[in-house]
């Protein structure tokens, strides 16, 4: 897998039918490695070593409905009351950040509300705070850390 845009993380991988796989902590499993999933480890590993989330906080893929259609989050940091404080939209390296990134996001975020969003494909990232009031975000130079 290519270098990215983030610290040096150690990895616990395993090969199995010729299909290599990253261990998730989050998920307690090994997940198949593909370039999007190496980008979601490295997201997970930026937000415990470099903002102090705690694990306990931080959720992987689930399903959420928007719309009434069925869709599948990547990343998302919980606050302590239970709702959410960070959105997390991960990309494959190669696929290129565009509004329709931006518009995926936001559309998750109508019915998820968290206060703050990332967007990155693992060399570029963006961090968006919510102004729910004005219907707007504002761009930030990065993700705040991990306050109680």
């Amino acid at each position: 897998m290519q270098q990215l845009d983030f610290s040096s993380y150690t990895f616990r991988f395993k090969n199995s039918e010729n299909k290599v796989s990253i261990f998730d902590e989050i998920r307690k499993k090994f997940i198949i490695l593909t370039p999007e999933e190496w980008v979601r480890q490295h997201v997970v590993r930026f937000l415990l070593e470099e903002k102090k989330y705690p694990k306990s906080l931080i959720n992987v893929e689930k399903v959420l409905k928007v719309n009434g259609l069925r869709k599948r989050y990547d990343v998302v940091v919980f606050k302590n009351d239970g709702s959410i404080d960070v959105l997390i939209e991960c990309k494959a390296p190669e696929i290129k950040i565009a509004q329709a990134t931006f518009d995926q996001i936001a559309r998750y975020n109508m019915t998820m509300k968290a206060e703050y969003l990332m967007v990155t494909n693992g060399m570029n990232h963006y961090f968006c705070q919510m102004d729910f009031e004005n219907e707007k975000y504002q761009f930030l130079s990065e993700l705040p850390e991990y306050k109680i």
